[in-house]
């Protein structure tokens, strides 16, 4: 096994994450940094499939071990204001049109065989932690309730807007939900459409932990500290967790086939709805973008 030092070296280099290393903390740190709009493109799903990968060849064999590399796994993004605004909605709409089956499921595939490891900690002994800042919205939702542990800034924004278009999300909302709540607060927040904010997540259970705007990273690092101290415990209660209530691939999968069965039926106005929802997040994209005005008019 090489040193946690040249870890970095190993698991290689991406395109659309960056990895970094904390020796101190045995955390890994893992952000999204999409290409286009912050959603989960292909090559996204594939580069994290990739570094999930290459995460447990590196602990395997020492997974008992108190020498083992990596003790935390930190899912956080570098979009500002956007954690991650779910699937290629620009990639559905044609493979809807198209009647496409088999590119829909190996696309809704592709999403699963990332949250499951993170869902099942790696099947590791370590935690699993999201950093949310900024919108979390359809699978980025998923995304970062599929974590042990989920640390939201303030302004955070939260939701599952795939009812706007006659659908529901297919990718493990429900799965991760009723294991933190209800099925019928899963349910409600499934078939609402409703955006929640940090807090709203807090009191239904789904955040763990609700931090001031900029203290995000800190706040991570505070809690792994505390989580080390009685890191044996923690440990042993994510196991019988995993024992008593844990998803399953083939859940996810027999969801996620459902998933594909509704969407192939979706009709032309729900096609429409999509590609508003597409125009939308790319305006806004554009507005983040653009430089501050007085900026714009000096320049000329």
């Amino acid at each position: 096994m090489p040193e946690p030092s040249r870890l970095l070296q190993i698991w290689g280099s991406y395109e659309q994450l960056k990895v970094r290393y904390d020796p101190e903390q045995r955390a890994v740190w893992y952000t999204m940094v999409p290409r286009g709009r912050p959603c989960f493109n292909v090559d996204l799903l594939a580069e994290l499939r990739r570094f999930q990968g290459l995460i447990r060849a590196a602990c395997r064999g020492r997974c008992e071990a108190e020498d083992q590399p990596v003790r935390y796994m930190v899912l956080a993004s570098g979009v500002p204001g956007v954690f991650n605004l779910g699937g290629d909605l620009d990639l559905f709409a044609s493979l809807i049109e198209n009647q496409d089956h088999e590119g829909l499921l190996r696309y809704a595939t592709a999403c699963i065989d990332v949250l499951y490891p993170n869902a099942v900690n790696f099947q590791l002994p370590l935690t699993t932690i999201t950093l949310v800042q900024g919108d979390a919205l359809g699978g980025g939702f998923e995304a970062a309730v599929s974590s042990n542990v989920v640390i939201a800034e303030r302004s955070a924004k939260f939701g599952l807007p795939e009812i706007l278009f006659n659908l529901i999300p297919g990718m493990g909302a429900y799965s991760f939900l009723i294991r933190r709540t209800n099925p019928s607060i899963a349910r409600r927040l499934m078939t609402s459409g409703e955006t929640l904010s940090a807090q709203d997540m807090r009191e239904l259970g789904l955040v763990d932990v609700v931090v001031d705007d900029g203290t995000g990273e800190q706040a991570v690092e505070e809690f792994v500290r505390e989580h080390q101290r009685r890191r044996n415990a923690h440990t042993a209660m994510n196991r019988v967790e995993q024992m008593m209530g844990a998803v399953t691939y083939e859940e996810l999968m027999a969801i996620t086939r459902i998933w594909v069965e509704t969407a192939l039926q979706l009709g032309r106005r729900d096609l429409r709805m999509i590609q508003h929802l597409v125009r939308a997040q790319n305006r806004r994209l554009q507005r983040d973008d653009a430089p501050p005005k007085k900026a714009m008019e000096s320049s000329g």
